[in-house]
């Protein structure tokens, strides 16, 4: 398990997570929403994260299913975190948000197909 701490730009919201696969999970979606906004993600389980400072300055925003909640400081605008689509039972944190971490440092971070995400698909 390693425990990291994170914050948006100007402070007013802090996380404490803990993430028990560390940045080995590390990933970029191409899905409508994920390629504006140009984050890569790491996971966290639902217990993993704490809000430590600045709740009531998150905001969240969802749409389509309504199953993600995406989090962001309503001052500086940074993504923090989401609840996923694809787990509800885990969480998406920002990885270049996270303190003491450098992207460049990780090398090549995978891509996951969100274009063609199952919840999207017709059956049959």
């Amino acid at each position: 398990m390693t425990n990291y701490r994170l914050s948006c730009h100007c402070g007013a919201v802090e996380l404490d997570l803990s993430l028990p696969e560390g940045l080995s999970t590390a990933r970029r979606c191409d899905c409508s929403f994920c390629r504006r906004r140009g984050a890569a993600a790491v996971t966290a389980p639902l217990d993993g994260l704490k809000v430590v400072r600045g709740a009531e300055n998150l905001t969240m925003y969802q749409w389509g299913t309504k199953t993600a909640q995406h989090y962001f400081c309503k001052t500086c605008g940074i993504y923090t975190h989401h609840r996923r689509r694809s787990n509800p039972n885990e969480y998406g944190v920002n990885l270049g948000a996270l303190e003491g971490v450098n992207l460049r440092d990780l090398g090549e971070i995978g891509w996951v197909d969100g274009v063609n995400h199952p919840s999207d698909r017709n059956p049959g």
